[in-house]
């Protein structure tokens, strides 16, 4: 489809790492929950998420601008002012990630950490049998589907509401610039 005549071009604003990041963490994840025996194979899912995560990490310091930590994690009190404009519905629209999306970015982040200390746990001789880490590893995973699905709810409704397809660009890696 030809671009809209005095229509502005789209900008680059996810880079390739943090594309590759988003897409292989879905495809990961999704795989692992599906994929308890072999547990070799399971195991070997859980450990290329962790790989991939610690690159994301380090590209947050290192990478592109809006790949950076810097740029979308959200002060307590600038996440809560974009709650209350979205709850007034004067949100107003960000080229990267949005408050609630860099606080999102975080928690799953922290969350996929979580299952994934807690699943090498599990291998441990000093961990073997307790069911308190299998039931971490089971309750991270939970939380970490609750927040996948508020996650793609609030891509949703970023979406709708701006006019603009968040998962094609999470696949170009271009927004439009206004």
């Amino acid at each position: 489809m030809a671009a809209r005549i005095g229509a502005p071009e789209a900008r680059p604003v996810w880079d390739i790492v943090v594309r590759l990041f988003h897409w292989s963490t879905v495809t990961l994840f999704v795989l692992a929950y599906l994929i308890e025996r072999p547990r070799d194979l399971h195991e070997a899912l859980g450990n290329a998420l962790m790989a991939i995560l610690a690159i994301r990490v380090v590209w947050g310091f290192v990478g592109t601008r809006h790949a950076r930590f810097s740029d979308f994690v959200p002060t307590p009190a600038a996440f809560l002012r974009y709650l209350r404009d979205l709850a007034a519905g004067n949100e107003r629209r960000h080229l990267g990630h949005n408050p609630a999306g860099g606080a999102m970015v975080v928690a799953l982040m922290l969350v996929l950490a979580g299952i994934g200390v807690s699943g090498w746990m599990m291998g441990l001789d000093s961990f073997w049998g307790a069911s308190w880490v299998e039931e971490l590893h089971e309750g991270l995973v939970g939380f970490a589907l609750l927040l996948v699905t508020l996650h793609v709810a609030g891509v949703i409704y970023e979406s709708v509401r701006h006019g603009e397809n968040l998962v094609r660009a999470m696949i170009t890696g271009k927004k439009r610039p206004d």
